[in-house]
């Protein structure tokens, strides 16, 4: 048959530029997003091979994109998913880890060492801080046992959450014991409240309690009180057991029965804890003396502890060391006067165990508090110097010459003014210096302000300086006797400090009598008193 060859007429693989551009277009056609509903004009139609050829690539092209997407997806789904289910796992754990870390820090151990602290004395921040003292000395030793801080509802919060917070203890807060003994003829006040240390019977959540006064000062560790039996105390008194340091055995029938007999209103000598608990464990004295068991057991029943636990500070004076054969030398108590507390700064060197206890405040809380108020006062004292050497001030150019009943008046108010600043200059600095400061540092600022108020008197009322001075010189000296550390013992001790005061009375004496004197001269003088023109 003759006819046309189609395959000449048409040499399409021949014409290659039209054959790429009408593959451009039919990819662009395929695309879904600019696909249409409309088919393209015939004349615009490639070869079927070419046509499919193109579909396949970009059918491909989109398996890959999809493959792609498919697994981004998977994998943000698995990561999602991985979140979703470790999220409750961490929730619960970190719960539980609180939970322990609270566990922990409420209740550690099966036993405690425990004090109280209450409100209303002159001194409570004093006691604020030899709690602080005992509490960080009992960590430092590494003691097994939690630190119980039985508090009433007064005091600040702020304190309490510094014991927990800072010193590891754990307060608890409880009403205070109502006391019927505070009418008797020899109650002291400030033992008010210290019945409340009859709430160590109710810390059930304990085996045994060794219950403390803030006046303790800890040697080493004395975990092993702990086996003790249900009641034990040292005897510093040879008839009467002291408080200040006891070992119990919780039970809420003591505690009651104790509250019981403080309402009906039980004998008790001083009206406080010590009086009260001696008489409640009146039998103490013929009970057995303690010894710690080898296995590490409890005990039953009451017990005297040796006097090595509650080492009286004032044995140490006697040969100013330590010799306590009967069991270990662990604790010092201070039982004395109040104001001869080993934490204030001016017990030292008068009691020479001071200086023990402010070095372990130093290893342990040290004196970050008062500093600042001891720069400051120091500042004070230096300018006062400073200015009273610049500027003189003449006080005469207050008086006036009137009549003589009015020179006779002045005289005597001058006088006053003199003596009493003098006075005021050895009084002031130590009303001022903050009381639980280092002995060191207290009586430097003392010997400084004592020093700068009395070189103001002696500049404006034109003094002697040395008899003005006697007592800043007396002062300084005795301070240096007493603080001499060769003693043998404190009998000579003593001895010397009593001849130092003898050989200084004549000196004082002239002293004072030379001020006198010279005051009676300033008044009097002329130059005081200028007439009006």
């Amino acid at each position: 048959m003759n006819g046309p060859d189609l395959t000449k007429t048409l040499p399409i693989r021949k014409t290659p530029s039209l054959v790429v551009s009408h593959s451009d277009k039919i990819q662009n056609s395929l695309s879904l997003s600019s696909f249409s509903a409309t088919p393209p004009p015939l004349n615009k139609l490639l070869p079927l091979p070419v046509a499919m050829e193109a579909y396949r690539e970009k059918a491909r092209e989109r398996e890959r994109v999809g493959e792609s997407s498919m697994a981004k997806g998977s994998i943000g789904i698995s990561v999602t998913l991985s979140l979703l289910l470790l999220l409750p796992l961490l929730v619960l754990e970190t719960a539980a880890v609180e939970k322990n870390y609270e566990l922990k820090k409420q209740q550690r151990y099966r036993n405690a060492y425990a004090t109280m602290m209450y409100m209303g004395t002159p001194r409570d921040y004093e006691f604020y801080v030899a709690i602080r003292v005992m509490l960080r000395s009992l960590s430092n030793l590494h003691v097994e046992a939690d630190l119980v801080v039985i508090a009433s509802p007064d005091v600040p919060l702020r304190w309490v959450q510094t014991l927990e917070q800072e010193d590891g203890a754990k307060v608890v807060r409880v009403e205070n014991v109502n006391n019927p003994y505070r009418n008797q003829a020899n109650f002291d006040k400030r033992f008010k409240l210290t019945l409340n240390k009859l709430y160590a019977w109710s810390l059930v959540d304990y085996d045994r309690v060794v219950m403390l006064d803030a006046d303790n000062l800890f040697l080493q560790k004395t975990d092993e009180l702990f086996q003790c039996g249900q009641f034990c105390a040292a005897f510093i008194n040879p008839c009467i057991f002291h408080t200040g340091l006891f070992v119990l055995q919780p039970s809420m029938k003591v505690f009651k029965d104790l509250l019981h007999e403080v309402e009906i209103g039980r004998d008790n000598p001083d009206g406080a804890d010590q009086g009260f608990i001696s008489g409640y464990f009146s039998d103490l004295l013929d009970q057995p003396l303690f010894h710690p068991p080898s296995n590490g057991s409890k005990l039953n029943g009451h017990y005297r502890l040796p006097l090595g636990y509650q080492m009286d500070a004032s044995y140490y004076y006697l040969k100013l060391h330590w010799s306590v054969p009967c069991g270990p030398n662990s604790v010092i108590t201070f039982p004395g006067a109040a104001w001869l507390k080993p934490w204030y700064w001016w017990s030292w060197p008068v009691l020479p165990l001071g200086i023990s206890w402010h070095a372990r405040r130093h290893q342990t809380l040290g004196y970050g508090a008062e500093m600042p108020v001891i720069l400051i006062q120091a500042l004070i004292y230096l300018g006062i110097i400073a200015m009273t050497r610049l500027t003189r001030p003449n006080i005469s150019k207050l008086c006036y010459r009137r009549s003589d009943k009015s020179i006779n008046l002045i005289h005597t108010i001058l006088k006053m003014i003199a003596v009493w600043s003098i006075v005021a200059a050895y009084v002031v600095p130590f009303v001022l210096i903050p009381h639980t400061v280092h002995p060191i540092l207290g009586w430097s600022l003392y010997l400084l302000g004592s020093f700068a108020l009395s070189f103001v008197a002696i500049t404006a009322l034109f003094l002697p300086m040395v008899p003005v001075l006697a007592p800043w010189l007396g002062i300084f000296g005795v301070l240096f006797v007493m603080a001499f550390p060769w003693y043998q013992n404190g009998v000579v001790r003593a001895l010397s400090v009593f001849a130092y005061a003898f050989c200084v009375a004549p000196f004082a004496w002239v002293s004072l009598v030379k001020v006198m004197a010279s005051i009676q001269a300033a008044v009097e003088r002329e130059a005081y008193f200028p007439k009006i023109g």
